[in-house]
């Protein structure tokens, strides 16, 4: 639609979707404002094809001569190109100093090497598998799962998880106890929120934990207090009446990677239900044992006093955004509603999807190879800095590597980004009054298979000659 009368604020859409106003009497140089305007805010970047001069000269309802005119004009001026039989084009120009240096605070550093935990190997994804799973799914999904559908999450995806969840996990749970969630973020504010909403002022966390634990508790108005981890795990008994809930990772702590003993396993639950508190399970990387058979999740034991939340981030990609909880029979109504205010309902295509990946065994299929690639990765480097150096069990995405005396956090990961290699310390996953000796939480996963050597071999450089300089 372009409106007849362009002497007033006026529009139109040629083509690229583009919304463009011309101001003033004058149609020519209206449009040539409007066109410069469109180019210097980045609506029309670089290399953009504009439309021919008799398409747009329909579009806006004026000669066509004026359009050539314009068009002329901001060529002549440098904003556009005119190529014979490739039509006109947004000229290359380079962008204000100030644009340029807005745009490189935004840009992260670039690294040659990345070790800092928190992601898999991105380059594993499935993705052939994934697009087949998708495709057949489509092939047979109703088209009313392709609508507004239930806050919890498609029923498919539901059912395809709770029968996953029991088998490889130990969870016991039902698909109308599982609430889908776009990432383990939302997930865990929805939780802080509806139990804020329930009566709860304090939450638990692990002395070393994620700092968005924290920071999200904080948003919801819950003041946060720790409990003290050690080789045993986290000790949430201390928590005694300061909290109406704690959240932990069991099957391998982050970031100090112990796992949860049976003596604390028994004192946790044994607190929650004395305390009449919840725990939150972060079962993060909980299918990545190299050991022995992964533990079962915490949740098997008490399904109503332990949320158990899961996520696709570390097994497939966290661009998936997919993550669950199961949840207490209580706590299903209150969170599905949470989910709905939020954001109604999580992207469905990729739910539907990931049941279908799920019930073809595609899934498990890909855990048990990148589970040996990364019980692989994870000896090399062992056999690189040394048994005595490494702390943590055989699991996960990333190990504690003890720096040598005299060498601090900070003097590791300057010198490390030095050689273009990028490091985490553990000193900021501390929180409350917890220490340890200097050490860095080392990802192993991320790195793609030509390069992980290459970083490995820098960082026993960056620890060996840093601590001994």
């Amino acid at each position: 639609m372009v409106r007849s009368n362009l002497v007033e604020d006026s529009w139109t859409t040629f083509g690229i979707d583009l919304h463009v106003e011309l101001r003033g009497p004058l149609r020519r140089r209206a449009l040539e404002g409007a066109l410069r305007a469109a180019i210097a805010d980045g609506r029309l970047p670089a290399g953009t094809s504009l439309p021919s001069t008799r398409s747009l000269a329909a579009d806006l309802g004026m000669a066509r001569n004026t359009v050539v005119d314009a068009y002329e004009q901001l060529t002549a001026e440098g904003w556009l190109e005119a190529r014979r039989g490739s039509g006109t084009t947004v000229a290359d120009r380079p962008r204000a100093a100030a644009g340029v240096a807005a745009m490189a605070s935004e840009r992260p550093p670039q690294w040659r090497h990345d070790l800092r935990p928190g992601g898999p190997d991105l380059s594993s994804f499935p993705r052939s598998a994934w697009l087949a799973a998708g495709r057949r799914a489509l092939s047979y999904a109703p088209n009313a799962d392709l609508g507004y559908g239930d806050p919890r999450g498609t029923r498919r995806l539901r059912e395809a998880l709770a029968e996953y969840l029991g088998r490889a996990r130990g969870v016991r749970t039902h698909p109308s106890r599982i609430v889908i969630c776009s990432g383990f973020t939302q997930a865990f504010g929805l939780l802080c929120q509806v139990l804020g909403e329930r009566g709860a002022t304090r939450l638990a966390v692990e002395c070393y934990a994620l700092p968005q634990l924290r920071q999200i508790a904080t948003r919801a108005d819950l003041d946060v207090v720790t409990v003290s981890v050690d080789e045993q795990g986290a000790d949430v008994a201390s928590a005694g009446r300061s909290a109406a809930a704690a959240v932990i990772t069991p099957a391998h702590q982050f970031p100090l990677g112990t796992v949860l003993s049976p003596t604390r396993r028994r004192a946790a639950l044994a607190w929650a239900r004395r305390e009449g508190a919840v725990i939150v399970e972060d079962d993060y990387d909980g299918e990545f044992r190299y050991d022995r058979e992964p533990l079962g999740a915490l949740q098997g034991l008490d399904p109503e006093r332990v949320i158990y939340a899961g996520t696709a981030s570390k097994t497939l990609a966290p661009a998936l955004r997919l993550a669950w909880l199961a949840l207490p029979a209580e706590l299903v109504q209150p969170v599905a509603e949470a989910k709905l205010r939020a954001d109604r309902h999580t992207a469905v295509i990729e739910q539907l999807t990931l049941a279908e990946f799920i019930r073809s065994g595609a899934y498990d299929r890909h855990i048990r190879r990148r589970r040996l690639a990364y019980r692989q990765r994870r000896d090399h480097l062992v056999d690189a800095l040394g048994s005595r150096r490494v702390e943590g069990i055989s699991a996960g995405l990333h190990v504690v590597v003890n720096l040598p005396h005299g060498l601090s956090e900070a003097g590791a990961v300057t010198a490390a980004g030095g050689r273009g290699l990028a490091l985490q310390g553990l000193d900021a996953y501390r929180a409350g009054l917890a220490t340890r000796p200097p050490a860095l939480v080392v990802g192993y996963a991320a790195p793609p298979d030509h390069g992980y050597r290459a970083a490995i071999t820098l960082l026993r450089h960056v620890v060996d000659t840093s601590g001994a300089s």
